[in-house]
């Protein structure tokens, strides 16, 4: 008898003691009465102990056990996945019971009608599932495969225990390659959209024109007005680089002038007098012209009908006197002079000019 069967009894009973005892004091029962209920009551426990006692098992029932002939064990069957040429390798305990059949019925093999039932009921859950989900489709098998059922002709009942769902030590291993492959992917790709999305952002917004930058640059730093006014110039340069055009009009004095590698000033030096040069694909005169004279002091704000530019031109000249550029000496004096003077007569000036 189990704990509950004994509590349940022991329960009833009292219950009927104190309705037995609330019945006799209400009722006045005399004194032969009190002996007659106890025997009445202790009647009524032995029915209900024997009412709710378990009945035992039919003598003629059998468990599916592993009895001789009931039972046999499968191991190393590939069954599919949901991902192509990813086998699962199953292994179970088979376990059958044979059927009723007519007098007629043909002889069969249980065991192999048995296999072939759970065979098929376990690649109906494993071809579903992704191979990399192993040990979850090995507790779903383990479910599916728990209880018997009819097979498709009807001759057995069929069931399987002790389950086991592995995949090949090759296979795990390609899935974990490619599993980090695809994160190594997803992160590059993110990376590469963060890099176009900043590049478009740039250069579509940012850079567009000079006005963009300058109130890109503001926006990034609002207290320094100041340091915005003097990076207009490069900010306008860089707008023109970001888009292949040249510096816009309005924002050409505001760019600096380009340097002049120290080098290339030495081969311009070296030159003969009226020779042309070649650099970086351009060529040019040796020999300054009148027009390039008139540039050269264009840069420094000078224009030709400017009162102050004959002086300018002559403290030029003696600057460069006084270094031995002779070619720029007779271009200057040639662009302000009526008649340009002789090579003998640029020599005892230059002479006198160092004597000063």
């Amino acid at each position: 008898m189990s704990s509950g069967h004994r509590t349940m009894t022991l329960f009833i009973t009292v219950i009927l003691g104190l309705v037995v005892v609330i019945l006799g004091l209400t009722c006045a029962w005399p004194a032969w009465g009190w002996p007659a209920s106890v025997g009445l009551l202790a009647i009524a426990a032995t029915m209900i102990h024997r009412l709710l006692r378990p009945r035992p098992a039919p003598a003629d029932f059998e468990p599916p056990a592993d009895a001789d002939g009931q039972g046999q064990r499968i191991a190393h069957i590939a069954l599919p996945s949901a991902a192509p040429d990813y086998d699962f390798s199953f292994s179970a305990t088979v376990l059958w019971l044979l059927l009723d059949a007519p007098e007629d019925a043909a002889a069969v093999n249980p065991a192999a009608l048995a296999v072939d039932a759970v065979l098929q009921r376990a690649r109906a859950v494993t071809a579903r599932q992704p191979p990399r989900h192993c040990a979850l489709t090995q507790h779903q098998l383990d479910a599916a495969l728990a209880t018997m059922n009819v097979d498709a002709t009807g001759r057995v009942m069929a069931m399987a225990r002790d389950v086991a769902l592995a995949l090949p030590e090759h296979d795990r291993e390609r899935l974990v390659k490619l599993a980090d492959v695809r994160k190594d992917e997803d992160v590059w790709e993110h990376e590469r959209n963060y890099e176009r999305n900043k590049r478009s952002y740039l250069g579509d917004d940012v850079l567009k024109d000079p006005g963009s930058a300058v109130v890109w640059w503001l926006s990034r730093n609002e207290q320094e007005i100041e340091g915005a006014v003097e990076r207009i110039g490069m900010l306008a340069q860089l707008s023109a680089a970001a888009n292949n055009d040249t510096v816009a009009p309005p924002f050409e004095h505001l760019v600096a002038p380009p340097r002049v590698d120290v080098h290339e000033e030495d081969h311009l030096s070296a030159a003969p007098h009226g020779e042309r040069l070649d650099m970086d694909g351009v060529s040019f005169d040796a020999f300054p012209s009148d027009q390039a004279v008139d540039s050269f002091l264009a840069w420094f704000g000078f224009s030709a009908e400017d009162p102050d530019v004959r002086l300018f031109a002559e403290r030029l000249t003696r600057l460069a006197t006084a270094h031995g550029k002779t070619e720029v000496v007779d271009a200057l004096r040639h662009r302000f002079a009526s008649d340009p003077p002789e090579r003998g007569e640029t020599e005892p000036r230059r002479s006198e000019e160092r004597d000063e």
